[in-house]
């Protein structure tokens, strides 16, 4: 068969064109499959998975310059279709972030403050280049981006992955969202504008109004704050806050709109009422109880664990990268070991782990640090990898995301199998990514 360059699958509004990724390794989002399979790509979906032919032909790792064969038959999308040598390499589902903040990077920094407003937009367009660039095809935003910044991934106008939106993070007056300082200065995460509501609320109809304003503003989901944390300086992470009814007023109205709550909780007491609420997921669970892991295990919870969060705001205060306040460093010191052992406790119960990273904590782009830091509290690779994929795609109630198979939206990763045992180090530049079908190049 006569050899064609592979063609970059971005940039146009065009569909790309058909291609097999040949031979490869292939992780389907929930277990490794024997023996070399070739994967068949059609209009952005994947057509077939199937056992590579004894005869597939294969002159060498794929790379970057890799050449591609024309081959007749594209596992069910008609015409003809790149067939691209992946000997060597392993083929898995896009990868999941289900906690980021694409707007923000080291959070909580003083340095913020005297940042002008609009330059958010622009470091959102840079941190989700490099969150694409790493794997991580789709993302739940948990604060900050806003129905502008999802739009222009859409529209093409910004590379980066399918995003999901909370657009603000909300709490009680005094709270994890309260950034009113004792000097009478107002110094929030995520400022007020047009496209991003409020972050305070107290009492139910007023928590169900915010909600509203959220949904409003474009939320996909909302996220509450049911437990001080260790980025406010002036609460406890062990501590609870919103009464349950607020918690259950948020709940309800997700619901209505049929959507879901997502919260941060850190303290067992707060985790335990947002479960017994109804919220969805848990981000953080720094502090779990038997009782707590009780009730993620009856209300099919899942639990986003961001181990790489409090490591970040130690690497951003010990560097002097961040201008983080003392307390702040204080409190990353003190939960980090409790995290790990909770995180633990949960995966050896069996408690739904999605990956989340709280990226804008730190650095975007060393997203797949926290696939490591999963293997380090039990996890097996396998399960480190589900946690990224299939479950993640749960989580986002999106089916067709975080899968190798036939229909799955053909959002893939690939890279050499030696890179499987160091995968937590690797960065944008190691690994090859398709979104949607288009290689990101």
């Amino acid at each position: 068969m006569a050899e064609v360059t592979a063609e970059p699958t971005t940039g146009t509004d065009e569909q790309p064109r058909p291609f097999i990724l040949a031979g490869a390794k292939v992780f389907t989002g929930t277990t490794f499959l024997d023996g070399p399979h070739d994967v068949h790509v059609t209009d952005g979906r994947i057509t077939d998975v199937r056992p590579s032919s004894a005869d597939a032909g294969a002159s060498g790792p794929a790379d970057r310059d890799a050449k591609a064969t024309t081959a007749s038959g594209d596992g069910g999308g008609g015409g003809d279709a790149h067939r691209i040598d992946m000997s060597g390499q392993v083929v898995l589902p896009g990868l999941i972030d289900c906690h980021v903040h694409v707007s923000a990077e080291r959070a909580g920094s003083m340095e913020a403050v005297h940042e002008p407003f609009s330059l958010e937009f622009f470091r959102a367009a840079r941190n989700l280049e490099a969150t694409l660039r790493t794997g991580i095809t789709a993302a739940r935003d948990a604060g900050g981006a806003d129905l502008g910044v999802k739009q222009a991934i859409e529209r093409g106008w910004v590379l980066g992955p399918e995003l999901a939106i909370a657009v603000q993070v909300i709490g009680e007056t005094g709270g994890h969202a309260d950034h009113h300082t004792a000097s009478g200065a107002d110094l929030p995460f995520f400022q007020t504008h047009p496209g991003r509501p409020r972050s305070v609320a107290d009492g139910p109809d007023d928590f169900l109004r915010l909600a509203r304003e959220l949904f409003r503003a474009g939320a996909d989901q909302i996220k509450i704050c049911t437990t001080g944390g260790v980025l406010s300086p002036t609460d406890d992470p062990l501590h609870s806050q919103m009464l349950p009814a607020e918690i259950e007023a948020v709940v309800a109205e997700a619901a209505s709109q049929g959507s879901y709550v997502m919260s941060h909780a850190q303290g067992a007491p707060g985790i335990k009422n947002a479960l017994r609420a109804g919220v969805r997921t848990i981000e953080h669970g720094i502090y779990l109880d038997d009782e707590a892991i009780d009730l993620f295990l009856e209300h099919d919870a899942f639990l986003v664990p961001t181990l790489q969060a409090p490591i970040e705001v130690l690497r951003g205060a010990d560097s002097g990268v961040a201008s983080l306040p003392p307390a702040v460093v204080a409190k990353a010191r003190r939960v980090l070991d409790v995290h790990r052992a909770s995180i633990a406790t949960a995966v050896e119960r069996g408690v739904k782990i999605a990956m989340g990273t709280d990226a804008g904590v730190g650095v975007h782009g060393s997203n797949l640090e926290e696939l490591a830091l999963l293997q380090d509290v039990g996890m097996s690779l396998e399960d480190a990898l589900r946690a990224a994929t299939s479950t993640a795609a749960d989580l986002l109630r999106r089916p067709d995301l975080g899968r190798v198979e036939a229909d799955a939206t053909a959002s893939l990763v690939a890279l050499p199998e030696a890179d499987l045992a160091r995968i937590g180090e690797l960065r944008g530049g190691d690994l090859r990514v398709w979104k949607a079908g288009r290689e990101v190049v």
